[in-house]
This record gives C-alpha cells, sequence and structure tokens, in this order.
C-alpha cells in the first residue's frame, strides 16, 4: 500500500520532481568548485611563497637551477633565471650565462630589463668577442644614459676597446667618465680601478678587470 501522502507537501514534491534535483546538483558543483577555488588559491600562495623563499634561499648554481625549474611558473621566476644567469658567468660558463641572458632579454620580470642587457655584453666580452660586446655596451649606454647599469657598460666599453688593441682611444673613455663623475665617489673608485688596469697591463688585464667589475655591478 502507498503511503498517504500529506496535501501541504504536495507542492514540495512537485517542485522536487521538475527542478529541485538540478537545483541540489546544481549547489553541490558550486560547493565543489568553491572548494576547488580555494583549494586552487591556497596552492597558488604557497607556490608564491616557495618561491620567494628560493630567490632569497638558492645560492649555488645547482640550487638555483633546481629552483628555475620548480618555480618556472612563478612571479619569481624572471629574477630566479637572472641569478642562474650571473652564476653562471661567475662560474666561467660564459657560454650558458650568454644564453641565458639572451633568453631573458624580451621577458625580463618589471624593474630588472636593463640587466639581461648589459649581461649579454659582460658574456661578449668573456668571450672575446670584443667587437660584439663594444657594440652592445655603447648601444645600451646610449639608448639608457639614466640607467644605474650606464657607468657598468661604459666601462664594459672601454675596456673592449682596450682589449681590442686601442689602449688610447680605452684611456680617452676612462677621461671622459672621470670628468662625468667627479662629484661621485664611489663611481670615481670604479672608474679608477678598469682605468689602473688598462695603464698596467693594457689588454692582458681588463679581462679579469671585467669579471670584478661584472661581480660587483648586479
Amino acid at each position: 500500500m502507498q503511503p498517504k501522502i500529506n496535501p501541504e507537501f504536495l507542492p514540495l514534491i512537485e517542485w522536487w520532481e521538475k527542478d529541485g534535483k538540478q537545483y541540489v546538483a546544481g549547489l553541490l558543483i558550486a560547493a565543489v568548485a568553491l572548494g576547488g577555488w580555494y583549494g586552487w588559491k591556497h596552492y597558488r600562495v604557497a607556490s608564491a611563497e616557495s618561491a620567494a623563499e628560493a630567490v632569497a634561499s638558492a645560492f649555488t648554481t645547482e640550487e638555483l637551477e633546481d629552483a628555475v625549474s620548480r618555480h618556472s611558473g612563478s612571479e619569481s621566476a624572471g629574477v630566479l633565471r637572472i641569478r642562474l644567469a650571473k652564476s653562471y658567468f661567475d662560474a666561467g660558463r660564459y657560454e650558458e650565462a650568454l644564453s641565458a641572458y639572451e633568453a631573458l632579454e624580451a621577458n625580463a620580470p618589471d624593474g630588472f630589463a636593463d640587466i639581461p642587457a648589459v649581461g649579454r655584453a659582460q658574456c661578449l666580452e668573456a668571450l672575446s668577442r670584443f667587437d660584439e660586446a663594444l657594440k652592445a655596451f655603447d648601444a645600451f649606454a646610449e639608448a639608457n644614459p639614466s640607467s644605474y647599469l650606464a657607468l657598468t657598460a661604459k666601462l664594459g666599453a672601454a675596456r673592449c676597446v682596450a682589449q681590442s688593441g686601442d689602449k688610447a682611444k680605452a684611456l680617452e673613455r676612462i677621461a671622459a667618465l672621470k670628468s662625468d663623475a667627479a662629484d661621485d665617489e664611489m663611481a670615481k673608485a670604479r672608474i679608477e680601478a678598469v682605468e689602473d688596469a688598462i695603464k698596467r697591463y693594457g689588454a692582458v688585464a681588463a679581462a679579469p678587470a671585467a669579471a670584478d667589475e661584472a661581480k660587483t655591478a648586479k
């Protein structure tokens, strides 16, 4: 025997049969989606925190390579790649550093756009590709006269001129830089260090000076 249904429940039963099941299913889907959104948000926050920690804590080339691999899609990925490129340079792995800087030139993180351009020029210099390096240094300095790396580029250009065999012209560039930096003691010290290397050793000593300058420039 079918149980008797209270007439007061008939409208509710009709609604359930017509729309209620679909409505509840929609609520369940929304709940799952909302839970997924919060889960994804938590994942993104955790990933961002992990990437930021890697920027601060990764020091060796191997650690930086691992961090770049693990955080390739994070907002910190660009900074990690810049640190990895410089790590390659400092280790004398100039071809790898050059490739890393070239890959970053078109996709540098905000606030770091100047570094790949100057880093690339320094790699070309370290690889004894002095004509290419000189063009890159001069192009950067001319296009970015107010950049915090403008002096780095100008010193690099002077070194390249010296290493190409024209010591006199290199020293002319240095003299102009000294005149422009008359009131900047830190800039004067950097300029005089490169000038001293060019005067004492010419092309032979300019390469070590390039490496020293590159390590302190960024």
